[in-house]
């Protein structure tokens, strides 16, 4: 059994919401720009919201999450990390 060790899994979560708040900073703007652009944009945030929570879902229903409450909340905060991160690394990226 794996050792559960609160503090970690506080910080992972405290980063998970900082980089969340990035990439709405990133995001609200081009939103706000009302452009073609602008629908892509947040039909496609809709969509990575949809498909992570569907993943996330699914590993819970097939046991991919751990067989600890700290597993899951561990593993969980990981795939929400993974996918802000992308979507971070994605928005903000200059366009040339």
């Amino acid at each position: 059994m794996q050792k559960v060790d609160p503090l970690t899994l506080a910080m992972d979560s405290l980063r998970l919401g900082l980089e969340a708040w990035t990439v709405i900073g990133l995001r609200v703007p081009k939103l706000l720009a009302g452009n073609p652009a602008a629908l892509v944009e947040a039909q496609r945030m809709i969509v990575e919201k949809i498909e992570a929570l569907g993943t996330l879902q699914w590993m819970a229903l097939t046991g991919g999450l751990g067989t600890t409450p700290h597993a899951a909340l561990k593993t969980s905060v990981a795939h929400y990390r993974k996918a802000v991160g992308q979507n971070r690394k994605r928005l903000a990226r200059r366009k040339r």
